[in-house]
């Protein structure tokens, strides 16, 4: 069967479009209000949490003009790398002016529907080895590679040869999972999707649907809860977002079908439901997620902590959602920002202190762009 074949198939089967959560060219159907679920695993009754509400400014826009942004990856200096989905190319923005000088192309990118190039991430050890690792979709799978970034070269030559580190993640026309970022262990965590094969997600032996722990070699990282396995844990849909609080402690963000996209606290080896559950579930099989929202509200993507909470962008929901947290509890109902101000939210990374970078997606073929589109907003919350 050609590519093309296998690609309508998929979407067929699967049912639904993960960047919008629901079913295809409707992008789920009408779903109760954002709710916080019981049942993720307590977090010390003692810790401090944040205010029930909180605000967000917006202080300025970074750069405008990007191209389906996908990933982003701050520089020590404060610049930022940005990478295009579409056009698989990794560009620097500086922080200050938003200048845009491209990296280079990152060769092997095969794009198409809901695949390319997306998650980026530094080496721990980037001010030694200066590598730059980044998840992407190539003909036959879903890959994570690192390449030597050298700036003293010319513009559009930046860009060493991609080392595979990782290969043979599943790949679809929907569901590449495709967020990837280094935890305080400096291990390498990535999200990926089941690629529109349900099944996959329940598979111990396959990478698709799952939360993977790395070597920066790419290799099973020591203390996996699978023998010699890189999953960390399963039964996931489609991962699009990583981050760790204060106390070095996991969360996820995933889409769901027609009824409840989840923001998960992430516990190793533990089972996370699907297909077998979406959102919340009676006993203790599964593990709950600790906010879950209907797919209209939502269809979450990055997510980034600070000030005390989880802060999560919205693509179809079109806003910026905190969950406020009391350890892997929320402390309080989601809060929701930017409702339709800036159409559809990719990615959100921590900028310091009561700093947010959020990106647009509205370049995606999903979204209604507006001049500008896609940009990068500094964003100042509370």
């Amino acid at each position: 069967m050609t590519a093309v074949l296998a690609a309508a198939a998929l979407l067929l089967t699967a049912g639904c479009s993960s960047d919008d959560g629901g079913s295809p060219g409707e992008g789920g159907s009408a779903a109760p209000s954002s709710s916080a679920a019981a049942g993720s695993s307590p977090g010390p009754a003692a810790e401090e949490t944040p205010p029930a509400k909180g605000s967000v400014k917006v202080v300025r826009t970074v750069a405008e003009g990007l191209n389906t942004p996908w990933g982003l990856a701050p520089l020590p200096d404060g610049d930022l790398l940005v990478s295009s989905r579409d056009e698989a190319t990794i560009t620097r923005v500086d922080g200050e002016t938003g200048k845009k000088t491209e990296l280079g192309e990152v060769p092997g990118v095969s794009p198409a529907g809901e695949g390319g190039l997306m998650g980026l991430a530094l080496s721990p050890d980037y001010a030694s080895d200066r590598m730059v690792y980044a998840y992407f979709t190539s003909a036959s799978d879903n890959r994570i590679v690192r390449m030597l970034y050298d700036e003293r070269k010319p513009s559009g030559e930046q860009l060493g040869a991609p080392d595979t580190i990782f290969r043979g993640i599943p790949k679809g026309f929907i569901h590449n999972g495709g967020r990837i970022a280094f935890g305080p262990d400096k291990m390498l965590y990535a999200g990926t999707g089941e690629s529109g094969d349900t099944g996959l997600s329940q598979n111990k032996q396959s990478t698709g649907g799952k939360i993977l722990r790395l070597t920066p070699e790419g290799e099973p990282a020591p203390g996996n809860p699978f023998p010699d396995s890189p999953v960390y844990s399963y039964g996931h849909r489609n991962v699009q977002g990583l981050a760790w609080d204060a106390k070095q402690r996991l969360f996820a963000s995933e889409f769901g079908q027609d009824t409840w996209d989840e923001l998960n606290a992430i516990k190793p080896g533990d089972n996370y439901g699907w297909p077998e559950v979406e959102g919340r579930s009676e006993g203790s099989e599964y593990h709950n997620p600790l906010a879950q929202w209907g797919t209209d509200e939502a269809s979450p993507s990055g997510i980034a902590y600070a000030e005390g909470s989880v802060w999560m962008a919205g693509l179809k929901g079109e806003r910026l959602w905190r969950v406020p947290l009391n350890g892997t509890e929320a402390s309080a109902d989601p809060q929701a920002f930017l409702r339709g101000e800036y159409g559809r939210l990719r990615t959100v990374v921590a900028a310091g202190g009561d700093k947010l970078w959020v990106t647009t997606s509205n370049t995606d073929g999903r979204g209604d762009p507006k001049d500008g589109d896609d940009r990068i907003l500094e964003v100042q919350v509370s």
